[in-house]
């Protein structure tokens, strides 16, 4: 698994396992066969295409849009919408989603706890 622990300036496409330590001053985009963690902050909005995967633990200052055949699991901060767009969306309890959760397709599940204040 690739690692990332500084600055990262730009977009960013992730095609590979991937765990973000540090930053990306940009919007990221998640293809199939990327897998991304983050436990650090993404300064943009976040994409997952077909077949990624994603699990933040950190924030994202931007929204997320989940596509079909994409996984996503919230348990840090997305300081936009979370939009599910026909694949799976989880926040669970320790998740914070300071936009909306818009579950347009797609299986979206919002554990008891998770904070939506866009509501």
């Amino acid at each position: 698994m690739r690692e990332e622990r500084g600055r990262v300036q730009g977009n960013v496409v992730i095609y590979e396992p991937f765990e973000l330590w540090g930053s990306v001053g940009g919007n990221v985009k998640v293809i199939e066969g990327g897998k991304l963690y983050i436990r650090g902050a993404v300064y943009g909005d976040i994409v997952a295409e077909s077949g990624a995967r994603v699990h933040n633990f950190g924030r994202i200052t931007g929204k997320v849009v989940v596509h079909q055949g994409a996984k996503f699991i919230n348990s840090g901060v997305i300081g936009g919408d979370a939009i599910n767009k026909g694949g799976r969306l989880y926040v669970d309890h320790m998740g914070t989603v300071n936009g909306k959760v818009k579950a347009k397709r797609g299986d979206t599940v919002v554990e008891p706890g998770a904070k939506v204040l866009g509501a």
